[in-house]
């Protein structure tokens, strides 16, 4: 497989909403199939084959088997620190498949939020400084890196249930698909 061709695989790979939550839910934890399948309300055997599919794009890794009832169990692990193709590297058919889903997530993980604690919402498209977008986006990157490197297995002790996703990225200088579609 070619270099171009393992960035698409990747990225396709995390272009579905069940594998997302996969790949969320084995930053904190090592889990089985089994476990997984537990934890997100699925068959055994869809966990396979979403966490095969993950494993062999390099996303996930083993982190261990266990014995379980005479038989042999992998445990997976999201290495969410692992160098990654980012989806900048790739197609726009496979980068816009991936911001769906990424999209997609959003609605649903707020209908599960706790009701009550504070939310953050932000939109904006705006003209700033490069400076000040450089600040913007290494801001985004100290957030991302200090929730995936706290991640802790589901449900533990002293932990609370968190969301964040985040889609930055630099427009072109030209018109906005708002004033195209009005023409």
């Amino acid at each position: 497989m070619s270099l171009e061709e393992a960035r698409i695989s990747e990225l396709r790979a995390t272009a579905h909403p069940l594998r997302l939550q996969m790949l969320s839910l084995l930053t904190g934890a090592e889990l089985s199939a089994a476990e997984v399948a537990r934890e997100l309300d699925i068959t055994q055997a869809n966990a396979s084959y979403h966490l095969r599919l993950l494993e062999s794009t390099g996303l996930l890794e083993i982190a261990g088997e266990e014995t379980v009832r005479g038989g042999r169990a992998k445990k997976y692990r999201h290495r969410w620190d692992a160098p990654v193709v980012r989806p900048q590297a790739t197609h726009d058919d496979d980068r816009l498949a991936y911001v769906r889903v990424l999209a997609e997530m959003i609605p649903r993980r707020f209908v599960e939020r706790e009701r009550g604690a504070q939310c953050r919402f932000t939109d904006a498209e705006l003209w700033v400084e490069p400076e000040v977008w450089d600040r913007v986006t290494a801001l985004v990157d100290e957030a991302s890196s200090l929730l995936h490197a706290s991640a802790r297995p589901p449900r533990s002790e002293g932990t609370i249930r968190t969301a964040l996703s985040v889609a930055a990225f630099r427009l072109e200088a030209g018109t906005t698909n708002d004033q195209q579609e009005s023409r």
